[in-house]
């Protein structure tokens, strides 16, 4: 870890500025009736269906719509299966972490310069950006991976996040924050301090001894 002192945070939003997302997940298995288990086990069919090109990843990279992602899973579930209410029941039982988002803003405040990085869906923006009013407040720079065309832990998408920051940031400048261990494995590659989250106390812990 460098000595220097950080000069940006660049923040995850699902699971870290919100609540953690398997519970948004698993609250859906109860409303559908559907295992998660045999949603991974579609995403695997529907993976090997297309070549290998596995339809989450296409997803978040904007390469597919949300439509044809859900028809693919569908295919691979059969029996008449829908996944229609997937978005509503995720967003419905997605709530804001409060205290991160505050530390957040309060980094802000000290003159760090405030990134957000996240891998998500296109047709999710809308409600995504809901759960965070003042997210342009917050943060100078938002990078979506569904506008840009890569997702974590890609190493070009963090690459591009330092350059739409500018300033002459490197990597090592940089504090990252994610709840997956492999986009922090990927930050550090690149040379950035990362902090996986697991809990607040532990992270705020772990992004002040970073800072």
């Amino acid at each position: 870890m460098s000595a220097r002192p950080a000069r940006a945070v660049i923040s995850d939003f699902g699971g870290v500025l919100t609540s953690p997302l398997i519970e948004s997940f698993a609250a859906y298995q109860h409303d559908s009736g559907i295992s998660l288990e045999a949603l991974g086990q579609a995403m695997g069919r529907a993976t090997e269906a297309s070549g290998g090109a596995h339809p989450l990843f296409e997803l978040e990279k904007g390469l597919i719509s949300e439509s044809e992602f859900l028809r693919r899973l569908e295919a691979e579930l059969g029996d008449g299966i829908k996944l229609d209410r997937l978005r509503h029941v995720y967003f419905e039982h997605l709530q804001p972490n409060e205290a991160m988002i505050d530390r957040m803003r309060d980094l802000g405040t000290r003159g760090l310069r405030m990134a957000l990085l996240t891998n998500n869906v296109r047709e999710w923006e809308p409600q995504w950006r809901s759960l965070l009013p003042d997210i342009d407040e917050i943060f100078e720079l938002v990078v979506d991976s569904a506008f840009v065309g890569m997702r974590k832990p890609e190493p070009g998408i963090y690459e591009l996040t330092l350059e739409r920051l500018g300033g002459g940031l490197e990597p090592g400048d940089c504090v990252f924050l994610d709840d997956i261990e492999v986009n922090c494995d990927a930050a550090r590659e690149l040379g950035m301090r990362a902090v996986r989250f697991v809990d607040n106390e532990q992270a705020f812990a772990e992004l002040d001894a970073a800072l």
